[in-house]
C-alpha cells in the first residue's frame, strides 16, 4: 500500500464496508470515495476519516509509524477535537481518558431464535459504530447450509442488522421463509416481487416471489448480514498421523540452527 487511498481501501475491506455506504455515512458521493482511492484521501478529511476508523491520521496520510494512535495522548492545537490528531506536530499532553477508544471492544449479541444454544455472539464496537449499526438492533446467527460457499462458509458465525431491512440489490439480507433461516442475495422485480440468489448457483438455483407469494409463505426480512468469520475448509491433504508425529517431533526434538 503506497498511498493513503490505499491505505484506506483496506480499511474498508476490513470491516466489510463498501464504498458506498462510506461515502453515505460522509455525505459524499460514491464517485468521491472512488477518487480518494485512486488519488489519495484530501488533506482535509485526513483528520476525520482518522478519528473514524479509529488510527493515527499520519499512518493514513504517510503509511509512516504506528497504525493506531497512543492511548492516552492528544496533541493539541485550536482546530484538535478529542480523539482527533491535529496535523500540526509538536508538543503534546497526555489526559486521563483515552485519545481513541480501545482497539478492540466487543458487544454481546443474542442469537436467531431458530438456534437453541443460550451462548452470544461477540462483534466489535468499533464495526457496530463504523456501519452505524445500533447494538440493540444486531442479531447473531450462524450459516446454516452450503449457499453461500466460497463467501460464506457453512458453520460461519454471522451478524445481522436489523435496522435494514430495505431490499438493496446484490446485498445479503438473513430472510425467514416458512420458518427457516435463510442467507441469501436478494434482488427487487417488478410488482414488490423478489429474487433469492445463492453464492453456490450450481447447487441452489435463483428462486423468485412473486408480492403475493412472499405473504403466502411467511416470507420476512429480517436484516443485512454485515458481518461474518470464515474458516478455510481447504485443509491441504496431510496424513493426520505424520501431521501429529511431525508435531510432536517438534516438541521433543527442537532443531538447531547452524
Amino acid at each position: 500500500m503506497n498511498t493513503s487511498g490505499d491505505r484506506l481501501k483496506a480499511l474498508l475491506r476490513e470491516v466489510h464496508l463498501s464504498a458506498s455506504d462510506f461515502a453515505k455515512n460522509r455525505g459524499v458521493t460514491p464517485q468521491h470515495v472512488n477518487n480518494w482511492f485512486k488519488r489519495g484521501v484530501p488533506m482535509g478529511r485526513l483528520n476525520e476519516i482518522a478519528e473514524l476508523l479509529c488510527i493515527s491520521s499520519r499512518w493514513l496520510r504517510t503509511g509512516e509509524g504506528p497504525k493506531h494512535p497512543p492511548a492516552n495522548f492528544l496533541l493539541e492545537g485550536p482546530d484538535t477535537r478529542k480523539g482527533l490528531p491535529s496535523t500540526r506536530e509538536g508538543s503534546g499532553k497526555y489526559l486521563t481518558g483515552p485519545a481513541c477508544p480501545p482497539e478492540k471492544i466487543d458487544v454481546e449479541i443474542d442469537l436467531h431464535p431458530s438456534f437453541t444454544s443460550t451462548e452470544r455472539i461477540r462483534v466489535s464496537l468499533h464495526t457496530l459504530q463504523t456501519l452505524t449499526v445500533n447494538p440493540d438492533r444486531a442479531l447473531g446467527a450462524y450459516m446454516v447450509d452450503n449457499s453461500m460457499i466460497d463467501i460464506i462458509q457453512q458453520g460461519a458465525t454471522l451478524a445481522i442488522d436489523r435496522g435494514r431491512t430495505q431490499i438493496i440489490d446484490g446485498e445479503i439480507y438473513a430472510v425467514e421463509h416458512d420458518g427457516m433461516l435463510r442467507i441469501k442475495y436478494l434482488y427487487n422485480r417488478p410488482g414488490g416481487g423478489l429474487r433469492m440468489r445463492s453464492h453456490n448457483a450450481g447447487e441452489h438455483p435463483d428462486e423468485y416471489l412473486t408480492h403475493e407469494q412472499r405473504f403466502e409463505q411467511n416470507f420476512q426480512i429480517l436484516g443485512w448480514v454485515f458481518w461474518w468469520s470464515t474458516l478455510n475448509n481447504r485443509r491441504p491433504p496431510v496424513p493426520l498421523d505424520e501431521h501429529l508425529l511431525g508435531w510432536e517431533g517438534s516438541k521433543s526434538e527442537p532443531e538447531v540452527g547452524i
